[in-house]
């Protein structure tokens, strides 16, 4: 009963003060799937019951959900969303080819790191920078940001490598130009007394349907497979999977608190992140920027991009384990929902940030989540968005719960006036 009494608040929540007309310059059909904007035709929906285990058993404790019902869920996600991940290589390996330069006017100590998936060191690698707080004399803490550029594109400074992305047209080149992202100023978590760390996501598994030829996830596909199984991984599982690697380095290098890493993406990556997060426990804190359809929005939620949009065989369909293209006319039979991957993050802190202006991945639906979810980080005594809470853009009022919310007046970005609110985030949770 308490699911259906939830789900009606939410709904009722979904349509309070949110009325709105189509949005001007949206895209009302999408892969020839139309697109819905208005508040009022979202439809009605029912969430799966977080709370109610497999077999019936209602989850009241902690323990219950952390022996049982998480679990359950966790297998789920992995069947069924993302597709499973395989563990961590034994012929993996470390090359620091940048022991500890100083930077940033001596603000900082840059290292460069490659680390080799194979044996075999001509392939299958990523290339992390990593910049330490000179004045912490004990291990720093770190943010660790999965990137749409190569490192040398979103930082100044002289002394990066050059590697190389993937273009347009599906081919390898130098990353000598600048960015279409913009720069990232490191010296905002230098001043935090955090650290920075930065991946290109192209390293690990290029972000176009034919990448399983290239990426990592192809050095795994079985002989004679031209694709992955139903329920093996897609693209996200695969960025996820390489920021795993990231922490299996960030835990060899004494400089670095590996027991206070912060993971943060933003739209796909942001979805990468979430994922990330929830399938390897060791990272402290999850920031989710923009994850929409497929991460922190309600997928039951029709408005903005759906599961039949973002698995359509034209566009995103490789990002996810085969086994969720079958959902897209048949969501209200999915055993899970956004609100799912929210809720597995708990205990460990998750912000969720969000744009007043980005349609297409629904902010209020990612709000909804949120509120769905908060009932399984109460059974650990953390605070998350209440059904009476209503987020305004550039409100911070739910900015520092431990289930986190943040809607910055915007679209589909990372706005650089975000930051000081997501680090003071981090300097709470780190």
């Amino acid at each position: 009963m308490k699911r259906f009494l939830l789900s009606g608040l939410l709904m009722a929540l979904s349509l309070q003060g949110t009325a709105q007309q189509q949005p001007a310059n949206r895209p009302t059909l999408v892969a020839g799937i139309p697109v819905n904007y208005q508040e009022d035709s979202v439809g009605s929906y029912v969430l799966p019951d977080l709370l109610k285990c497999a077999d019936g058993q209602p989850v009241t404790n902690a323990r219950t959900w952390t022996q049982k019902r998480r679990p359950e869920l966790l297998k789920l996600i992995e069947e069924i969303q993302f597709g499973k991940m395989p563990p961590r290589p034994t012929e993996m390996s470390f090359r620091v080819f940048d022991q500890g330069t100083p930077a940033f006017q001596g603000k900082a100590i840059r290292k460069q790191v490659t680390v080799y998936f194979t044996r075999d060191t001509s392939d299958y690698k990523m290339n992390l920078v990593i910049y330490l707080p000179k004045a912490i004399k004990q291990p720093a803490p770190l943010l660790m940001n999965i990137s749409f550029s190569a490192y040398n594109q979103i930082i100044d400074d002289p002394g990066l490598l050059v590697g190389s992305i993937w273009n347009r047209e599906g081919k390898k080149v130098r990353s000598d130009k600048p960015s279409n992202f913009g720069k990232m100023n490191v010296d905002q978590f230098l001043e935090a007394g955090i650290g920075f760390v930065t991946v290109y996501y192209g390293d690990i598994e290029p972000d176009f349907k034919e990448g399983i030829r290239y990426g990592i996830r192809g050095k795994y596909i079985k002989s004679g497979q031209t694709e992955p199984a139903p329920t093996e991984w897609g693209a996200i599982s695969a960025w996820a999977w390489g920021l795993s690697r990231a922490m299996d380095y960030f835990e060899t290098d004494k400089q670095i608190d590996s027991k206070r890493i912060a993971l943060q993406g933003a739209s796909r990556l942001g979805k990468a992140v979430l994922w990330a997060g929830i399938h390897d426990t060791r990272f402290k804190l999850v920031i989710a920027s923009i994850s929409g359809e497929g991460g922190a929005a309600l997928s039951r939620r029709n408005f903005g991009e759906t599961i039949k949009h973002i698995t359509d065989s034209t566009r995103y369909q490789y990002q996810f384990a085969t086994n969720y293209h079958t959902y897209g006319d048949k969501v209200t039979s999915l055993p899970i929902d956004g609100h799912t991957l929210v809720a597995l993050m708990a205990p460990r802190p998750l912000l969720l940030q969000t744009g007043s202006t980005d349609y297409w991945s629904d902010p209020r639906g990612e709000f909804l989540s949120a509120v769905a979810a908060a009932p399984v980080y109460k059974l650990f005594g953390e605070s998350g968005p209440q059904p009476t809470d209503t987020p305004s853009a550039n409100d911070t009022s739910l900015l520092l719960n431990h289930l986190g919310y943040f809607m910055h007046e915007g679209g589909h970005t990372v706005l650089p006036t975000d930051w000081p609110h997501l680090i003071a985030y981090m300097k709470k949770y780190l």
